[in-house]
């Protein structure tokens, strides 16, 4: 039985092993090429617009300016202090939760952030793909500790005899656990961001909206919230295939769906906890209410 068993337990390891590798390879080479996707051409203003609002030298009239662009459009955040968002390097009003890229020099839909680790900006596109590279990722270090853990169990107990296991088998081990350490530590942040509908930048800084800042604003519920990255699908959820609900431009509030149903105002409250709510100033939310949207 033994000369049966380890024959099956290698090939059950190589199996493991190499859907893991295919796994984290597929999902690291989505996050690298997966360029992000930039507003449609309909949130940049026209050569006229241009013109006229690069002229105009008084804020009251450019923000009237960008307001009236933005009447056309499925906008529905603000600046801090209540004006459209605007991005004057690439000319154009910004749509919801997109943010410009100081390193790669363009507005990227549904921002996250900038990753060193795949030189490339995390957004709608490919913010699925960074999150199976960070779960594939996280088990493939758990294989690779689990597996060499035996190894340094025999090197403390004295059965190693070769110096040159010795240092691969300790040297393995500690890389593979100090890469396990911070991944896990990322990856439960950004699950608990997907939780709650959040962007690494909206973490820090509350979206605006026509009432206020709002943390909460695009959490529509822990099941929705899942379905808006990972799709309706659950069979595409752990494969790295673009599924994520919607094109980018626009997400569901919350705020629309309880003014659609107003059951839902008592659902969210049931829901969330009293600590993510920010009591708002009324003063603050008077001045931001400027521009009214249609």
């Amino acid at each position: 039985s033994v000369t049966l068993s380890n024959p099956v337990e290698k090939v059950a390891y190589l199996v493991i092993f190499h859907i893991l590798f295919v796994l984290f390879v597929w999902t690291y080479w989505k996050s690298i090429f997966t360029l992000p996707v930039q507003p449609g051409k309909k949130y940049h203003m026209s050569y006229a617009d241009q013109e006229r609002y690069e002229n105009e030298e008084r804020p009251e009239v450019q923000r009237q300016i960008l307001a009236e662009i933005a009447r056309k459009l499925p906008v529905y955040t603000r600046t801090g202090s209540g004006g459209i968002r605007f991005c004057d390097r690439c000319q154009l009003i910004k749509p919801d939760r997109c943010h410009h890229c100081s390193v790669c020099s363009v507005c990227v839909l549904k921002m996250d952030h900038h990753c060193p680790w795949v030189n490339n900006c995390i957004g709608f596109s490919n913010y699925k793909f960074f999150l199976l590279f960070l779960a594939y990722s996280l088990l493939y270090c758990l294989y690779i500790a689990a597996t060499a853990f035996k190894y340094f169990i025999k090197y403390w107990t004295g059965e190693l005899t070769n110096g040159r296991s010795k240092f691969h088998v300790l040297f393995l081990l500690f890389v593979a656990v100090m890469f396990f350490v911070s991944l896990m530590f990322l990856f439960g942040y950004h699950c608990w961001l997907v939780s709650r509908n959040r962007s690494t930048l909206e973490a820090f800084s509350a979206p605006v909206f026509q009432n206020g800042p709002d943390k909460n604003g695009f959490n529509l519920g822990f099941v929705k919230n899942l379905q808006q990255v990972f799709g309706e699908e659950k069979k595409l959820w752990l494969l790295p295939i673009a599924s994520s609900q919607g094109d980018g431009h626009f997400f569901p509030m919350r705020a629309l769906c309880e003014a659609q149903n107003p059951l839902l105002a008592n659902e969210e409250q049931w829901e969330d906890d009293g600590i993510d709510e920010e009591p708002h100033d009324s003063g603050e939310a008077s001045s931001l209410a400027i521009e009214k949207e249609t």
